[in-house]
């Protein structure tokens, strides 16, 4: 069969006939001077709805006259349950109980049901680990890690404890000599798991908002994982710029077209399916951090709750892009 172009017959003379584009036509290089640190338009719209949300929330206890007259303890950081404004409001209401509580779970079932549905990171409904995916399982790794120094476990307390007792407080059960006997030296009262436990409450210091931290952390992680697909099956495209070993800055598609990777979108038959399980938890995120920005905890323990989850972000979305040597590890999502 002859590899020439058809041809289509205009007024009597054969003209060949235009050559549509297919997705393994490379990229065409896209000389820049924007640092590779930095966000696309649309990664920056993404992470802007983060702070926009948490404003939203507490401009909403503010002005909304149920949660602006409602008593708020803030040793409970939460409104008394029998004062509560709102049922979101309650800690013990079951969005909070069975979603935010193991919200990691969550968020670690969306991007295994992403990993192994959608088309871009492997043959789908396989367990087959492509490069991909491994790639992928990497990035996971890094941000849960995260997520246990911060809310886990750092040698000991994890870092939400530490800053508290660092910035003055600790448990109200240590302030007496028979709260001290009742916990025992081998317990003192480094984290506030432990302090609930004993029946105690923390009280004094900084508490970095737990709530706001797994909320940004865990959503943004989804989002970074499926925006490049999410917009692939748009029909949009935003160049993700990265540095390379001679610190030329350049297109994250043109370097993998370099490395002779093309792209693996798939015949589009599974991208919904991948896809629908990351945005649902993404959404409820949402809703939650909405809730706990309204309801819960003060405008600057909110405020570091963000700051905290933004660094993990940056570390493992954002970083590899201007470090060659960590971007061959982990990798970048979509290419």
């Amino acid at each position: 069969m002859s590899n020439s172009s058809p041809t289509r017959r205009i007024n009597g003379t054969s003209t060949p006939r235009p050559t549509q584009i297919s997705s393994t036509t490379p990229p065409k290089p896209t000389p820049t001077t924007l640092s590779p640190l930095l966000p696309t338009p649309l990664e920056g719209l993404l992470l802007a709805i983060y702070p926009g949300t948490l404003l939203l929330g507490s401009l909403f206890s503010l002005l909304e006259p149920h949660a602006r007259n409602a008593p708020y303890s803030a040793t409970l950081q939460s409104h008394p349950p029998e004062l509560a404004p709102s049922y979101f409001a309650q800690k013990k209401n079951l969005f909070n109980v069975f979603f935010v509580k193991v919200g990691w779970f969550w968020t670690t079932l969306a991007f295994i049901i992403f990993l192994f549905l959608h088309p871009n990171t492997g043959p789908s409904r396989t367990l087959v680990l492509t490069p991909r995916r491994v790639q992928g399982f990497l990035r996971w790794a890094l941000v849960t890690l995260w997520w246990m120094v911060v809310t886990q476990w750092f040698f000991g307390p994890p870092l939400i404890d530490r800053g508290f007792r660092l910035t003055g407080g600790q448990c109200e059960l240590i302030r007496t000599e028979e709260g001290r006997k009742g916990m025992g030296e081998a317990r003192e009262l480094f984290t506030g798991a432990a302090c609930k436990l004993a029946g105690g409450k923390w009280k004094g210091g900084h508490d970095i908002s737990g709530h706001v931290f797994l909320l940004v952390l865990g959503s943004a992680f989804l989002w970074m994982e499926i925006l490049p697909v999410v917009m692939r099956r748009a029909g949009l495209r935003e160049e993700r710029m990265v540095m390379d070993a001679s610190g030329k800055i350049g297109s994250a598609e043109t370097e993998a077209w370099s490395r002779g990777e093309e792209d693996r979108g798939g015949d589009g038959r599974d991208d919904k399916g991948g896809v629908s399980a990351p945005v649902v938890v993404a959404g409820m995120s949402w809703w939650m951090l909405l809730m706990t920005a309204a309801y819960f905890h003060t405008w600057f323990e909110k405020f570091t709750g963000l700051l905290v989850a933004f660094v993990g972000v940056a570390t493992v979305y954002f970083l590899p892009r201007a470090l060659p040597s960590m971007r061959a590890v982990i990798g970048m999502p979509g290419v």
